[in-house]
């Protein structure tokens, strides 16, 4: 199977060699598969087999507020991660998954993980480690999304959403999310958002164009 180079960017495979790699594409059953942007990879209610990595493109998580407004839990892109715990759990995910652009996942599948062959082989306990430092690295993402919806207003989940960005890969930075995605993400109406951005930077407090943002105060 091709070795993708985003797949250097994903703590399953990065710092493998090639043949590690190979390995490991074996041992979680790996599969490719493209969709075209708009495509559901998942729809709410099915169990979701294998997780998936994307090698191309980018796709929202998402899953409907009890009055059936779009939430978005995630957004990825190449080299990333979605879907691991549901996978993992073997559980109906209550989750939609949508490609926003055209899109190749490469799909992975935890049954070796859950089901382990005896003998290990010398890279098992690696390669299950490192899943489980993907589950870990997803909870506090989780935490971090509730940081910022336990906010109080929308300023201040704004700050908190722009912050976390601005921390994580400085400033000025691109955000991935178009207004209406980042009005899903955060929980308003786009209106609310753009009015609330322009207000912020009239203030001073950050300035911005399209995606790109910076944070003064």
């Amino acid at each position: 199977m091709t070795i993708y180079p985003e797949m250097a960017r994903c703590p399953l495979f990065c710092g493998l060699s090639p043949e590690e790699t190979n390995y490991a594409l074996s041992y979680f059953k790996s599969r490719e598969k493209s969709y075209q942007k708009g495509e559901f990879l998942h729809h709410v209610s099915f169990p979701l087999p294998s997780f998936g990595l994307v090698l191309r493109g980018t796709v929202q998580v998402y899953m409907d507020d009890i009055d059936g407004h779009h939430m978005i839990m995630n957004h990825v892109g190449p080299g990333e991660l979605f879907g691991e715990a549901y996978s993992f759990l073997g559980i109906d995910a209550p989750i939609y998954i949508c490609a926003v652009t055209d899109v190749r996942i490469l799909w992975l599948s935890p049954a070796r993980i859950r089901t382990p062959l005896f003998p290990l082989q010398p890279l098992d306990q690696e390669l299950s480690n490192r899943f489980i430092a993907a589950l870990a690295a997803r909870t506090l993402k989780m935490n971090q999304r509730i940081q910022i919806l336990s906010k109080s207003t929308l300023r201040r989940k704004l700050i908190a959403f722009l912050s976390q960005y601005a921390k994580a890969k400085g400033e000025p930075f691109d955000l991935p999310f178009d207004r209406a995605s980042m009005a899903d993400f955060l929980g308003t109406n786009r209106s609310a958002l753009s009015r609330e951005l322009s207000n912020m930077q009239k203030e001073g407090i950050l300035t911005f164009h399209r995606n790109q943002f910076c944070i003064l105060d």
